[in-house]
């Protein structure tokens, strides 16, 4: 009888004991990470015309920078960093300005042209782009010295630019109590 007892107890035991289930479930994808770039020095960069995306001409490589973060395209897909020589991340979308880098881009600076006219590019230091390229776009400094593109002419200037009128739009906004109200913006 003790044993019949002790078989049903421990029968029991076992089937209203509170169970702790443990499913997961993982998904691991590698995306593996560009090969490095050697470079003995820090690189020198120069500025496209027309962007203010700065790129490393001398390499076989894509290299760009573009407010504060270095770019590379490596097979089909995008990279960034804070360091042109480390950290690489793989971004799932491509940076916004690789549609306004001109295919031809190295060819034009080799050959010493933008769209026909002599560009006198000046290299940039790493550590002179570090410290000046929030600067440089806050002030429009390429914009100013026409990207070393000589004769250069902004297509926005002269009589080919058309000045926008700027139409006022109203916009509607709600008080608390959800009345409108109307404010007219310029």
């Amino acid at each position: 009888m003790k044993k019949l007892m002790s078989g049903i107890i421990f029968f029991a035991g076992v089937l209203f004991a509170p169970f702790s289930v443990s499913a997961g479930v993982s998904v691991h994808i590698d995306i593996p990470l560009p090969p490095p770039i050697i470079f003995p020095a820090p690189p020198h960069l120069v500025v496209i015309p027309e962007t203010y995306i700065y790129a490393v001409p001398d390499i076989q490589d894509d290299l760009f920078f573009y407010s504060g973060w270095w770019w590379r395209p490596w097979n089909g897909r995008w990279y960034r960093s804070r360091y042109y020589d480390r950290g690489w991340t793989y971004d799932h979308q491509p940076p916004f300005f690789h549609r306004t880098i001109p295919p031809g881009w190295k060819d034009n600076y080799r050959n010493k042209t933008w769209k026909g006219h002599r560009w006198e590019h000046r290299k940039i230091s790493h550590h002179e782009l570090q410290r000046n390229w929030s600067g440089w776009k806050k002030e429009k400094r390429w914009e100013k010295h026409s990207w070393g593109v000589k004769n250069w002419k902004d297509r926005r200037s002269g009589t080919q630019y058309r000045r926008e009128v700027k139409k006022s739009k109203t916009v509607i906004k709600y008080r608390d109590d959800r009345r409108p109200v109307r404010e007219d913006r310029r």
